[in-house]
This record gives C-alpha cells, structure tokens and sequence, in this order.
C-alpha cells in the first residue's frame, strides 16, 4: 500500500495555508473528493471506476460525480475499455496529458487573477 503524499501548501497573506484542494476548488470549484480523483487519474494506465472506488475507498456514487464534473472541466478523457464485449459499453478514465493539464490550471488562474484585478480596480475606484 501507498503511503499517502504529504499535501504541499502556501503561505497566503492572511496567515492560513492553502493547498492544491484550495486552488483547485476557488478556480474550479472541485472538492477534495474531486482533486483525490483527479490525482489518482494522473499517473499509471487509465482506471474504472471500480479501480477507483478500491484505491480511493470511496463510494461509486461519489467517483462518478467527481468523474463528471472532472470530465466538464475537460480535466480528465474517457476512453472505452477494448475488449469491451456486447452490451452495455465500459468506460476508462485518464486525466489529460501533465503537461497539458499544468498549462490549462495555469493558464485558468491566470485568467481568473485577470478578472480578480479588474472587479478590484471596478470596486476600488
């Protein structure tokens, strides 16, 4: 078993730290169910929601509204299992490429500090 990964944070001017979680739901607003997911999906070869829910321990319910809402955000791709036989189709999740999925976070803050300066020179007049 894994050992969990010790959660980097930042300082914010206030005093309190903030985390991935933290940015993640101010810009995104993605729980920490959500980022868990995101994460888990980041690395290795795309996972079910069965492979999920056992490395997460979480319920299918909650996987598959992280997975929606990660799948919205075009944060994560899902691809059909090959093999897949006939019937009802089975799904693979993948969250999109690092470097793509850095670039787009980044890029979306950067919008999002856009916009916080502008209502601050609006509000501050």
């Amino acid at each position: 078993m894994e050992s969990p990964q010790k959660s980097i944070t930042i300082k914010l001017p206030s005093g309190r730290d903030a985390g991935l979680v933290d940015i993640m739901s101010f810009c995104y607003d993605l729980s920490e169910t959500d980022v868990q997911v995101l994460l888990a999906l980041t690395h290795g070869e795309p996972k079910s929601t069965e492979n999920l829910e056992d490395e997460l321990h979480l319920s299918k319910a909650s996987i598959n509204r992280s997975l929606n809402k990660l799948l919205e955000l075009n944060l994560v791709m899902r691809v059909k299992e090959s093999g897949s036989k006939a019937g009802r189709p089975r799904y693979l999740y993948k969250a999109i490429a690092i470097s793509d999925l850095k670039k787009k976070i980044l890029d979306d803050l950067g919008d999002c500090i856009g916009k916080i300066q502008q209502l601050i020179e609006e509000e501050l007049k």
